[in-house]
């Protein structure tokens, strides 16, 4: 039976405080245990042509009309202000500010008539996040709860071996999702599997009251989403710190590194003559391993990469990805937009146009081409989704701006995906005319997610257990068809 909770042995003095050190990874020793291999063991991946999936999550809900399914021939009130623009794919159009992806769709896909009943973004990261249409008995908007469906990571992280030395298989970054007011949005955690199969989240771009996500919040919402990186604070990783030890006495990311190289010594030689467990071992690893440490650090990385992913949050965060997958990590969560940075309610056209749409369009281009000429695209699934789409009709803007925009709208979104054996080129379902409803092969969260798990090599008969060894099917859905 699963343990219910971590262990904590008594240690000296000494090795608390040198153990501390493991918090500067974000673990703290009560996470040490998810670094562990499970002890049921884990499933065994077969007939899966990906070995890793990346998941960029689009939170707020990413327009449809405004991206990959433009109505060109809907009323002004529908189709928007961006026109679209053909891509390699005969028949295929996307919006105009998406060039970089529409020169290259001969490597990715869209499925434009997924759809789910709920307009709110609780409910919609809930499902999205867990794969799971009906929301779980003891849902809570406001925050996360134990009864929540565990989300796609932790299901991932549980089923999935340890495929180089410590390091988890499941791994969510830049930061977990908050609200500017403070709620924690549920559906990013273990929820009934336990917090001890929480994804590990790597905290690189910390929230806080002024910036969150890719983009810094100066006049909320009007410039949502305006990229100031002078004011962006992102390390790689933005580490957990021990306790009694500051940013400010840190000073800066040069002193961060001076800090772990001096503590690597210490680490080392507390490993040898204290009396760890595993688990910390494991931790130290992490800190001692400089190969690990490489895999997490995006700003030492060679300078063109840099300037391919681009130099934003959303580069940063891509690349910290793709390191991570070349470095056998099986599942790497993207949060590209705190506060839920696409819920463009107001200000919509203008947001996309000069702060959203062109770091994804080069972030995500520069993904598939480096992974590509790795010899890594085929064994690599990209998919990228929000919690819902946005309404049809523009609205007359809601904020003080009054600039049009567009609401929420979970009955159909696009979902963007490339890689991990997926053809490229192909359009799976349609929306109807409007764009407001799927009108041809509707797709549900179930789907999404068992095409992630088909993808890994996950058998359909695989189940994970909740706290009180219960078992629960993984899958829901039957993957996608892309032939």
């Amino acid at each position: 039976m699963l343990q219910s909770g971590p262990r904590h042995e008594t240690l000296t003095r000494r090795t608390m405080v040198q153990a501390g050190s493991i918090g500067l990874l974000g673990l703290g020793l009560n996470h040490v245990s998810a670094l562990r291999q499970a002890e049921a063991g884990p499933v065994l991946s077969t007939g899966g042509r990906a070995k890793s999936v990346i998941l960029v999550f689009l939170s707020g809900g990413l327009t449809q009309h405004d991206s990959f399914d433009p109505k060109p021939n809907a009323p002004s009130t529908i189709r928007g202000e961006f026109s679209p623009i053909a891509t390699r794919t005969p028949g295929m159009q996307i919006c105009e500010h998406l060039p970089l992806l529409a020169a290259k769709s001969q490597k990715w896909s869209l499925i434009r008539s997924l759809t789910t009943p709920y307009n709110g973004h609780s409910e919609g990261h809930m499902v999205m996040l867990s794969g799971r249409t009906p929301l779980p008995p003891t849902f809570n908007g406001s925050k996360p709860t134990p009864g929540d469906w565990p989300s796609i990571a932790s299901v991932v992280g549980e089923a999935m071996s340890h495929r180089h030395n410590n390091l988890p298989p499941a791994i969510v970054l830049p930061e977990r999702l908050i609200h500017r007011t403070g709620r924690v949005i549920p559906g990013q955690f273990g929820g009934q599997m336990g917090s001890r199969r929480d994804p590990w989240f790597v905290e690189a771009s910390p929230f806080n009251s002024k910036s969150y996500g890719a983009y810094p919040d100066y006049e909320f919402h009007f410039v949502r989403g305006r990229e100031r990186t002078e004011d962006l604070k992102f390390q790689a990783p933005n580490l957990g710190l021990p306790q009694g030890l500051t940013f400010k006495q840190l000073g800066d990311r040069n002193s961060l590194l001076k800090t772990l190289d001096k503590q690597r010594a210490e680490l080392e030689q507390a490993a040898l003559v204290e009396s760890f467990d595993s688990h910390r071992e494991a931790a130290i690893s992490l800190l001692t391993d400089g190969r690990m440490r490489k895999a997490f650090d995006v700003h030492n990385a060679d300078p063109k990469d840099l300037d391919r992913y681009g130099r934003n949050a959303f580069g940063w965060s891509l690349l910290m990805a793709r390191q991570l997958v070349e470095f056998g990590v099986s599942l790497v969560q993207v949060n590209l937009g705190n506060n839920e940075t696409w819920d463009t309610h107001e200000s919509n056209f203008p947001l996309l146009r000069n702060c959203l749409l062109p770091p994804t369009d080069r972030g995500l281009s520069a993904l598939i081409d480096d992974l590509d000429e790795r010899g890594l695209l085929d064994e690599t699934l990209i998919v990228m989704c929000g919690e819902m789409g946005r309404t049809p009709k523009i609205n007359a803007g809601n904020g003080e701006a009054k600039s049009p925009g567009r609401d929420h709208w979970g009955a159909v979104q696009t979902v963007w995906i490339a890689g991990g054996g997926v053809p490229g080129g192909v359009v799976v379902g349609e929306s109807d005319k409007d764009g407001a409803f799927p009108s041809k092969s509707p797709q549900l969260p179930e789907n999404l997610a068992a095409t992630i798990y088909h993808s890994l090599g996950i058998p359909d008969t695989a189940t994970w257990k909740d706290e009180a060894d219960r078992p629960f099917h993984v899958y829901h859905g039957t993957p996608i068809d892309f032939a």
